[in-house]
């Protein structure tokens, strides 16, 4: 029983002092991202901090990955524009606070999803993105990052940029928060840069009285981070199967983009301290923070990269960081929304900015002179579709189908055959390369059956049968062999083969001691094992 409680590694050494104060400056740069995300869909800003405090403190308890911070997320809260919409189109009238009700049950589903597919151990998939795409989902974020900073250099409620002494002040701010950010870790890292960048400016604003920009001008009139603890919102909706057809769509879509995007900022982080998170154990953490987000009243959400690159930056690299960053922020909202609200955005602002010049990965240019073609193209377009879009899953789901195509091409037109006949008048056929869908025109125009003598041998001791398309190259090249009256032989073939083959019997000469085992892609489904421990979740925790 033991073991189900062993939540943290007590062998690992945590610096108190780095973890406390990296977490406070993760919650001072949590309260604008949260305000701003839940504005985007027309939330009120508790919606989006209570969001922020449920998922940072449970996936920092729970989570695959210490030192990682999850929260109210722009990627979560674009998705609810659409189901806004598409739940006034079929009620025309409804009620704000319906609206919320719809909402929080889409979190909950896409909580549930989340956990099924922690379960099924589905976050071992994201290996399958290559390095490419991480590189443009890197850069993307880095850019949507800094870009979405520029508003802050605008007049409120106005298209107008700042001017004069406003626009003067708040760059000298924003740039001053940058420099002491750049400059204080090369005198002294006791303690974060960051927190220190925050704290001296907000003392030089509110101490001189500069009218400049503030947490509180980001919000709508007569709107307040004041609150209590989050109130329980059990969502008052419809169980109706019509209800289920509006809302699952976009569930589907919140689990998707959310647990792509923790997963990826997983590996990041996991690349930056040098050591390794459990992507299944992180799904379920997402997926249970989300289900209580939407019992307790927040808009739902996944990792934050810039707050994780914030966190990281400052030395954290334990969980008491993200407990600390989750409970700041509550104290924030119950406690000190009066001087939060007073807090400077140009300091908020230059952190984020130089959290986007960390984030950017500007060794991938050294990499382009270096990388195939089809890479460099790859990197450019997941860069250029996160940046432009902000649609994380479609600009990683996109790379991962181009790089995947790619690599299917190449490896086409690997497939070669040498050829000789042997003093018994009975002509080779030595395969190399793998036979799978991309190749199976080009192995097709390897054999000349017309001019070939009565009896062939196709050897595939140095190839590989991949898929169904492979096996149906090989029967196709058999019938025409058969049509003209020619016998084949084929050889080094594994059982799977020999099995999905037609007419196996004849044309198959079996070498026991030598075929391969290897098993070939099909549509029908493989059969579970029976050995697999998907019953107990806290076995795939790792508790």
């Amino acid at each position: 029983m033991a073991k189900i409680f062993n939540l943290f590694n007590f062998k690992q050494k945590v610096d108190y002092k780095t973890e406390i104060l990296s977490g406070l400056t993760v919650a001072l740069a949590l309260v604008p991202e949260a305000i701003a995300f839940a504005l985007i869909p027309g939330f009120s800003p508790l919606t989006g901090l209570y969001a922020a405090f449920i998922l940072a403190l449970i996936t920092s308890i729970f989570g695959g990955r210490p030192g990682m911070i999850s929260g109210a997320t722009g990627a979560v809260a674009v998705i609810f524009i659409g189901l806004i919409l598409e739940l006034k189109r079929n009620f025309p009238g409804i009620e704000p606070e319906t609206i919320l009700n719809y909402v929080f049950a889409t979190v909950i589903i896409a909580g549930l999803l989340q956990i099924l597919a922690g379960v099924l151990k589905l976050g071992k998939f994201i290996r399958l993105v290559p390095h490419p795409v991480m590189f443009g989902f890197v850069n993307g974020l880095a850019i949507i990052i800094f870009m979405a900073q520029f508003p802050n250099f605008y007049q409120k409620g106005t298209d107008s940029l700042l001017t004069g002494m406003n626009m003067a002040m708040m760059l000298g701010l924003t740039l001053l928060t940058m420099l002491i950010i750049w400059g204080l870790p090369k005198l002294t890292k006791a303690i974060p840069s960051s927190l220190v960048a925050i704290v001296v400016v907000s003392a030089i604003v509110i101490g001189f009285g500069i009218d400049t920009l503030t947490v509180a001008d980001t919000m709508r009139e007569g709107e307040s981070i004041k609150g209590g603890f989050p109130p329980l919102s059990i969502p008052q909706i419809p169980l109706t199967f019509e209800t289920f057809k509006i809302i699952f769509p976009y569930a589907a879509i919140v689990a998707g983009v959310g647990l792509i995007e923790s997963l990826l900022t997983l590996n990041i982080i996991d690349e930056i301290t040098e050591t390794r998170g459990n992507s299944n154990r992180e799904c379920i953490a997402q997926g249970s923070a989300n289900i209580l987000s939407g019992f307790l009243s927040g808009m739902g959400g996944c990792a934050m990269i810039g707050q994780s690159l914030i966190n990281t930056s400052s030395g954290a690299r334990a969980r008491l960081s993200g407990i600390t960053a989750a409970v700041m922020l509550l104290v924030f909202i119950m406690f000190g929304s009066s001087v939060i609200e007073r807090l400077p955005m140009a300091a908020l602002v230059g952190l984020m900015f130089m959290v986007a010049i960390g984030t950017f990965e500007w060794a991938s240019f050294k990499t382009f002179r270096k990388m195939p073609n089809s890479d460099v193209v790859v990197m450019i377009l997941v860069t250029l579709i996160t940046a432009i879009t902000h649609n994380l899953a479609v600009a990683v789901l996109l790379g991962v189908v181009i790089s995947a195509l790619a690599y299917s091409w190449e490896n086409a037109k690997r497939i070669r055959a040498r050829k000789h006949i042997d003093e018994n008048g009975v002509k080779h056929y030595e395969i190399y390369g793998p036979l799978f869908f991309g190749s199976t025109t080009l192995f097709s125009e390897k054999f000349d059956v017309v001019n070939d003598p009565n009896e062939i041998i196709i050897d595939f001791k140095e190839s590989r049968v991949a898929d169904m398309s492979g096996i149906e190259a090989l029967n196709k090249i058999t019938e025409r062999y058969a049509k003209v009256g020619k016998k084949v032989h084929l050889r080094h073939l594994s059982k799977d083969c020999i099995r999905l083959l037609a007419d196996a019997e004849e044309i198959i000469d079996v070498n026991v001691m030598e075929d391969p085992t290897y098993k070939v892609m099909v549509d029908k489904p493989k059969p579970k094992s029976g050995n697999e421990d998907t019953k107990n979740p806290f076995k795939l925790w790792g508790l």
